[in-house]
């Protein structure tokens, strides 16, 4: 009975303080929304935002490249066998760049930001905090959320889908060096069936997301940063906390915008087919 009623306090105080700390994120990401409606000019200077663009974007292009071309080579050889055994190898391509586009590409380019970026932006910002540069700042009147965080967080929505887009032209380009290049299908099979199994929609889902997905590692990363406790231990755990977060948040917004996104989808396209009959 007593090991029953504590497993059930620890469980309540995990409950409560995870409730806290997602109240604390909320007001948060309330604060950097109201700074950059406020005054969207001061909080995006481009001596702020351009250091910050390059830090985000430019800087992650190697990683992003790596992954993106080696996940669409990866794809097209472990899918070939299996194609191959049911006679349609040449419909290869249009299910990996389907994949690619919808999924993978907006997910790994977002993983790789958080990896890169997010645990950066945490440990710097974590690093200020502890050495009270925050605190001066505040002293001075100069708005931390501003200045510091409406920057890095816009830098992180706008790079999101662009880091998107070149991780999606390398995964078909990996694919497309594997399945035709390496097994012989024809170039134009490939290319044909990627046309039809890849449209429009499913470039701009893609894209939608890395923005959903960009905007949530900026957000977390800057307030694991400002909840960053003293010491290097606990710069070490912000970083490691703000990269854990931002992976379980592109999960978990993957999940829920491809409900949402493929919802609406198929709402417009019923509206768009009635309209046809």
């Amino acid at each position: 009975m007593d090991l029953a009623v504590h497993s059930l306090g620890r469980w309540g105080l995990l409950c409560w303080d995870t409730a806290w700390r997602f109240g604390q994120f909320v007001q948060f990401a309330l604060s950097v929304a109201a700074a950059l409606l406020r005054s969207p000019r001061r909080c995006l200077r481009w001596s702020n935002l351009g250091e910050q663009l390059f830090h985000v974007g430019t800087a992650s292009i190697p990683v992003v490249s790596l992954t993106g071309l080696f996940i669409g080579m990866i794809l097209a050889l472990e899918g070939y066998d299996q194609f191959a055994a049911l006679g349609q190898e040449e419909r290869l391509g249009g299910v990996i760049n389907i994949s690619v586009v919808k999924q993978i590409g907006p997910v790994l380019a977002a993983v790789m930001i958080a990896g890169r970026v997010g645990g950066a932006l945490a440990a710097e910002l974590g690093t200020m905090r502890i050495t009270e540069q925050l605190d001066a700042m505040r002293a001075m009147d100069a708005d931390p959320i501003r200045i510091l965080v409406a920057p890095r967080v816009v830098a992180c929505i706008i790079m999101a889908p662009i880091l998107t887009l070149y991780s999606d032209m390398l995964g078909v380009a990996g694919a497309w060096l594997v399945t035709v290049k390496i097994f012989g299908v024809a170039q134009a099979d490939y290319w044909h069936f990627s046309a039809q199994f890849v449209w429009g929609w499913d470039l701009f889902t893609g894209l939608i997301k890395a923005v959903f997905f960009g905007g949530a590692i900026g957000l977390i990363a800057c307030s694991h940063g400002f909840a960053c406790s003293a010491g290097a231990a606990g710069v070490g755990r912000a970083a490691t906390a703000a990269f854990v977060s931002s992976f379980v948040a592109i999960i978990a917004l993957n999940l829920v915008l491809a409900e949402f996104l493929n919802s609406v989808f198929h709402l417009f396209h019923r509206g768009f087919v009635g309209v046809l009959d």
